[in-house]
């Protein structure tokens, strides 16, 4: 082999450190950006933390001011993640939760500031004022700590067995998890749906209505309540239909999942970054002001870089020429979010003013070729940014629905299609409920054309029972 030099001509993109740190901060949510800007303001001595603006400093919290400042309220919202949510596996009974909401105007501050008692902690304190014995106190705790979130006993009696360091059988196991199954909330340390249900309806009174008949649905029947075949149930048990129906009511009273009224989750908290608002000019579009704190570049600092006879001199520059890239990044995310949902509002405005039968089908593309940028700055300009209107708060991304095509050759959108099989629901009668293939001919007659089983997609996503399940009960 033998040494050459080349030269060559060509064209490759090239990305410099000003452009990946824009790209970074355009994809950060509000939460992600705002520790992003506290680990600028310590790592950077030139940057800092400013309630005032000179007019040659940059605002990266807003890019266009509201007038009424003093009087804003609090644009925070506390959303549930809907749409990353994953949806929970349904009960084969329908049953309503026993839990009360918290009194909201009983104040305790050291309920407040303490963190939120887990369903265990529950549980243990229970038991420490259980006169158990040190073998029994052993069983209890490896129970409590078998159980789920939700309130049930995740192994059985056996697995428990080989996992204490005491002798123990099995009927005295069995004895401790019954002393537990009573602790509050009633039905905790059931080994299943069946069993956490009869729990409960035994701690009710004798003269209870329709107890009798709940206890032997429950025991003998729960797969025929679980499809809400009152038929059935009033045959199996040679009832009436007002006897079935008062221990229907009373067994929907009870709590399948007592674990959850207890075990209390801190809700997420999303801070939007667009704020909508309509007034006699239409709609107004703005960034939130109080999503980021403000930064800009300290005065002194900035002078002495003018100072190159100072010693550090070099290391002064290198750090203002740092904190304006990055004042000018923040500059050009902000004005790229706000350009995006400028547009977003002005081509989803029918959904602002109608709702979701008016949602139209978008794509990033749509966006893209109208503010002439590339569909991946779309993309990161609409991942994990949040919009507040007067409809709720939304992702930015669940402005771009899929789209279907109609027989008058137009295109409407997944979420307004949605929105229709609701309504069709909503309106069926209660004794005969629209079947999958039924909701599809309604849909074609409104010039949908639309498959069955995309329907069946449609129903199932939110939550909608199949029409045997319908069937008013």
């Amino acid at each position: 082999m033998k040494q050459s030099l080349e030269l060559k001509l060509g064209q490759r993109l090239a990305l410099t450190p000003q452009l990946q740190q824009a790209i970074k901060l355009l994809q950060l949510s509000s939460m992600d950006l705002r520790l992003e800007m506290r680990e600028a303001l310590e790592q950077n001595p030139l940057l800092e933390e400013a309630d005032d603006y000179p007019a040659e400093s940059v605002d990266p919290g807003v890019d266009a001011k509201r007038e009424d400042v003093a009087d804003k309220p609090d644009y925070t919202a506390s959303v549930y993640a809907e749409e990353d949510s994953e949806i929970p596996e349904i009960d084969p009974v329908y049953l309503q939760s026993r839990s009360r909401p918290p009194d909201n105007n009983a104040f305790d501050i050291d309920q407040r500031n303490s963190a939120p008692l887990s369903l265990k902690d529950h549980l243990r304190e229970q038991m420490g004022l259980t006169p158990f014995s040190v073998t029994d106190h052993e069983i209890a705790a490896v129970i409590i700590d078998a159980i789920n979130e939700d309130g049930y006993l995740s192994c059985d009696l056996e697995e428990i067995r080989d996992s204490i360091n005491v002798e123990a059988d099995t009927d005295e196991i069995e004895a401790v998890l019954h002393q537990v199954q009573n602790y509050d909330p009633i039905g905790v340390g059931a080994r299943g749906l069946r069993e956490c249900l009869e729990i409960q309806l035994q701690q009710l009174s004798t003269e209870t209505e329709g107890l009798a008949l709940a206890q032997r649905i429950v025991g003998d029947h729960l797969e025929c309540l679980g499809t809400r075949d009152l038929t059935q149930l009033r045959r199996r048990t040679n009832s009436s239909e007002y006897e079935v129906r008062k221990a229907v009511e009373l067994i929907q009273t009870l709590n399948p999942r007592p674990g959850t009224s207890v075990a209390s989750s801190t809700p997420d908290y999303v801070i939007p970054d667009i704020l909508v608002s309509q007034d006699h000019n239409g709609w107004r579009v703005e960034l939130n002001s109080d999503a980021l704190p403000r930064i800009r570049v300290n005065d002194l600092y900035s002078e002495m870089a003018k100072d190159k006879r100072a010693t550090d001199h070099q290391y002064i520059q290198n750090q203002l020429q740092e904190a304006r890239w990055f004042l000018k990044s923040l500059e050009n995310r902000n004005n790229t979010l706000l350009r995006v949902g400028k547009e977003i509002v002005k081509r989803q405005k029918d959904f602002l003013e109608h709702g979701e039968s008016a949602m139209k089908p978008l794509v990033l593309n749509d966006i893209s070729e109208a503010l002439e940028l590339h569909e991946s700055t779309i993309s990161r300009a609409t991942t994990n940014k949040y919009m507040l209107t007067p409809r709720g708060v939304f992702k930015l991304k669940y402005f771009f629905p899929t789209g279907l095509s109609t027989r008058s050759g137009d295109m409407t959108s997944a979420t307004a299609i949605r929105s229709r099989i609701r309504t069709l629901v909503n309106e069926e009668p209660p004794n005969k409920p629209y079947s999958d293939s039924r909701l599809t001919q309604l849909l074609n007659q409104d010039g949908i054309h639309i498959a069955r089983r995309t329907v069946a997609k449609y129903r199932e996503a939110m939550n909608i029972p199949p029409s045997n399940q319908r069937k008013s009960m």
